[in-house]
């Protein structure tokens, strides 16, 4: 198998002004404030989006292994009170492929790829995250925003969408399959239908975790490896690959910053103890 995991793209961590309108969240979770020269290798930061109503935090948690995501965004949600804040956090991982709740192992079509398989709670089918690749968790209280599920799922989309337009990338959502895809219309006949974003969501309490990864630029052979999502033959893309060029710590930013714009348009309300149906997963498509 090839070597493809001996180069990583290095992260750069953004200043401040990536997050403008952003304010210092001070609190038990960090000792340290922001700081004008950005964040160290392995701080956790976190800035707040500003809002009036419902701040969201922003953590940038840098290049973290997925179990230790996966068991942090778990023990957030749980641990969380009814009060507790929204948090987005942005994270880079080492290869691994994720596996979602009516996942089949057998779109993994390569064996001893060196790349680990991690079983996970999220709706969806079989995923890749690695280097160059933006993921976002989104631990967000659906029932205080009067989310749905649905509406949560084309919220994270339209956020892609945005976020993309912002780079001149004309790019479509797929009915019936989550996630976000090249436009036919934007030039790039090569590509069109390409998938260059996944999302997956878990619900628990009434809160969300688990989120959405945005391909920026990687090396797209692990996903040859597997039937991305489920589908056999599926295409994907990084946005290098359609001429576009931008930093990881740029694009993050701005995606955060989407995310964070379409959840205000559901300011958080004060909400009653969560119902017997606590326990659910969303059906939307693989990804972090």
């Amino acid at each position: 198998m090839p070597g493809v995991w001996a180069q990583h793209l290095s992260e750069r961590r953004p200043e401040p002004a990536d997050l403008t309108p952003v304010t210092v969240a001070a609190g038990q979770h960090r000792a340290q404030r922001l700081a004008g020269r950005g964040f160290e290798q392995d701080w956790r930061g976190f800035a707040k989006i500003a809002s009036m109503t419902s701040p969201i935090e922003v953590c940038w948690r840098g290049i973290e292994d997925y179990a230790t995501s996966f068991d942090a965004m778990r023990a957030y949600t749980d641990a969380r009170g009814s009060h507790g804040p929204d948090q987005l956090w942005i994270v880079q991982h080492p290869p691994v492929y994720t596996l979602g709740l009516a996942g089949d192992p057998a779109h993994l079509l390569v064996a001893n790829t060196g790349i680990p398989l991690v079983k996970v709670d999220r709706g969806g089918q079989i995923t890749y995250h690695g280097p160059g690749q933006v993921v976002i968790y989104l631990l967000v209280d659906l029932r205080r925003r009067k989310l749905g599920v649905r509406e949560m799922v084309r919220l994270i989309e339209q956020a892609v969408i945005d976020t993309l337009a912002a780079y001149n990338l004309d790019v479509e959502r797929h009915a019936g399959a989550p996630g976000i895809y090249v436009s036919p219309g934007d030039g790039t006949v090569a590509h069109a239908g390409a998938k260059i974003a996944a999302l997956g969501l878990k619900i628990r309490n009434g809160c969300s975790y688990h989120g959405v990864s945005l391909n920026v630029a990687m090396d797209l052979h692990p996903f040859d490896w597997i039937n991305p999502c489920g589908y056999a033959g599926l295409q994907t893309v990084d946005m290098a690959t359609l001429g576009v060029a931008p930093r990881w710590d740029e694009v993050a930013a701005r995606l955060a910053q989407q995310l964070g714009h379409h959840l205000e348009q559901h300011p958080a309300t004060t909400v009653a103890a969560p119902q017997a149906d606590t326990n659910s997963a969303a059906s939307a498509d693989a990804a972090a």
